[in-house]
């Protein structure tokens, strides 16, 4: 057998894709209405008056905290849709919109998990799965299967594990292994925590937990994809996952994990899995080869994609913890611990005149915080000033600079950008941002 047919062409049964479906429309459902009980569509939609926004996605804007709301809702509706397998491909190609919507709108609101679920969904989009054990197969025999090409499966896989390993790539570096940053200064925070508490105010815990969290991402996924030590290395994501969610805020991040692996283990396993819940094989149904010119060429663009992103910040040099230049989308995760203060001021050129900028007139406490440590986010703002001034106070071509410091993983605050910089002159692109100062490691360690 080919590496072609192996991993590509060869028709697997699709029982694992049915579990994946089901387990990934009700996790997002949970997410979408969590985010509506929690009131953080008004907090983080309705309370700004400025949004910040990925580059070459300067046009996405919000739709108010009514269409918002609205959007949210139809996050949760189209999940619940796919994981019913009720309209299944109008569904999951709605949620993706929807939900890469809701992230385009303000920057400052990116997580990783959030980034996977966009790219989930859109694999999601080429793959049939409402033609099993859901509504659409009741309601539309004609369109049932047993069997689907085993690439979508091992797109799934490979997604997963790119993860894990990017995050632990990610770890190996001085301020997590050497210093246990930013866990020495998470963990002492958590010292009620019930059992365990009085270990986290401990030094060398910091370190135990930052070994082992290199440890677990740079291996696990190996251990997933071996046979004889899957079941044992999918009990360590639990341990691992349900231990970070208890302990630190990042949201779902942990329960998507938790429920998204088991696509590691066999078709046999997910079919007896789902045969709890009645799941039957129906070997009278005609299968189809699935194959596709597409299939292919879109297989090696996606994994290109995956594996080289990550990898940009090599461009850029230095310290990628510093100056934030490809950082995201590149699964560092859990890696910072990073504060700053961002001093903006506004010059008119004709007359000299210059005064300090009041952010919090602009921007709320959480949107400030993110700004003041990336300098994406920084320039954008120093634009949004610039056009405020011009617009609203008269003043032709205001100047705008900005005195920012920064400090890393418990480090002393050191000057982030250069003061001098008229950041309004200055427009985004993928160049490296030279106004940004070097990170520099004091002779002391600190």
């Amino acid at each position: 057998m080919g590496f072609k047919e192996r991993f590509i062409t060869r028709q697997t049964p699709i029982a694992p894709l049915v579990t994946f479906r089901i387990i990934f429309g009700i996790l997002m459902a949970y997410g979408a209405l969590r985010f509506l009980y929690s009131g953080w569509v008004d907090e983080l939609y309705g309370e700004p008056t400025f949004f910040f926004s990925f580059y070459g996605f300067n046009g996405v804007e919000p739709l108010g905290t009514t269409g918002m709301t609205l959007i949210y809702f139809g996050i949760a509706l189209t999940a619940i849709c796919v994981a019913l397998g009720f309209l299944y491909r109008p569904a999951i190609i709605s949620f993706f919109l929807l939900f890469t919507y809701s992230e385009l709108v303000d920057a400052t609101n990116y997580l990783n998990h959030y980034y996977l679920v966009v790219l989930i969904s859109f694999l999601m989009i080429f793959m049939p799965l409402g033609s099993k054990f859901s509504l659409d197969a009741k309601l539309f025999p004609k369109k049932r299967r047993n069997t689907v090409p085993v690439w979508m499966i091992n797109i799934l896989i490979f997604q997963l594990c790119v993860v894990y390993f990017y995050a632990g790539f990610a770890k190996l570096n001085s301020d997590w292994l050497f210093r246990a940053m930013p866990m020495a200064v998470w963990l002492p925070e958590r010292q009620d925590f019930p059992l365990l508490g009085f270990f986290f105010k401990q030094e060398w815990t910091a370190f135990i937990f930052s070994w082992m969290g290199a440890i677990y991402d740079c291996t696990i996924w190996i251990f997933l994809l071996w046979k004889r030590t899957r079941l044992v290395a999918y009990l360590f994501v639990l341990v691992f996952h349900l231990m970070t969610w208890s302990l630190f805020n990042i949201g779902m991040f942990p329960l998507i994990m938790i429920g998204l692996t088991p696509i590691f283990f066999s078709a046999r396993f997910h079919e007896h899995l789902l045969g709890i819940f009645g799941y039957e094989e129906d070997w009278n149904l005609k299968e189809r080869a699935g194959k596709s010119w597409f299939t292919f060429p879109f297989l090696i663009a996606f994994t290109a994609i995956q594996v080289l992103l990550p990898l940009r910040y090599l461009y850029y040099g230095g310290n990628v913890l510093w100056h934030e230049q490809g950082y995201r989308f590149s699964w560092r995760v859990m890696l910072l611990e990073k504060s700053g203060t961002a001093t903006f001021r506004v010059k008119d050129p004709e007359t000299g005149d210059e005064a300090p900028i009041r952010n919090s007139n602009h921007l709320t406490a959480f949107q400030e915080k993110q700004m003041a440590i990336q300098p994406d986010f920084i320039l954008q703002y120093a634009h949004h000033l610039h056009d405020y001034y011009e617009e609203v106070h008269g003043i032709v071509d205001p100047e705008i600079r900005a005195d920012v410091f920064v400090a890393l993983n418990r480090r002393p605050s050191r000057r982030f950008i250069d003061p001098n910089v008229d950041l309004s002159q200055i427009n985004d692109s993928f160049a490296p941002k030279e106004w940004v100062l070097p990170f520099k490691e004091m002779k002391n360690g600190n």
